[in-house]
């Protein structure tokens, strides 16, 4: 089953999950104490994330620590590549008309 990527990011909890454990990784626990949602809502968060394969988690003892996965991250930044060539373009047409205003 093909999950849409957006449609998981599309949810600030699971972004800023995500930026958490962009640093290092993280226990359910330590992610309660850093977001301030409940455990339930973390870990439901963290089972959409590690489904759609944003994150993984190995157990340590009794924790389950997850931590980031690029592989998704690395399919959404080469679809967006074009678009931001797009917008690159447009910035540099509207920065030399910009210039060519100040002479």
């Amino acid at each position: 089953m093909s999950v849409d990527a957006f449609a998981v990011l599309a949810e600030p909890s699971r972004r800023q999950i995500l930026d958490t454990l962009r640093g290092a990784e993280h226990s359910v626990g330590q992610l309660v104490g850093v977001l301030g949602l409940s455990q339930p809502a973390v870990s439901k968060h963290l089972k959409v994330l590690r489904e759609a394969g944003f994150v993984s988690c190995r157990t340590a003892a009794q924790q389950r620590i997850y931590r980031i996965e690029t592989k998704p991250l690395k399919a959404l930044d080469e679809w967006l590549a074009p678009y931001r060539a797009l917008w690159n373009r447009h910035l540099d047409a509207l920065e030399r008309h910009l210039d060519s205003q100040d002479t």
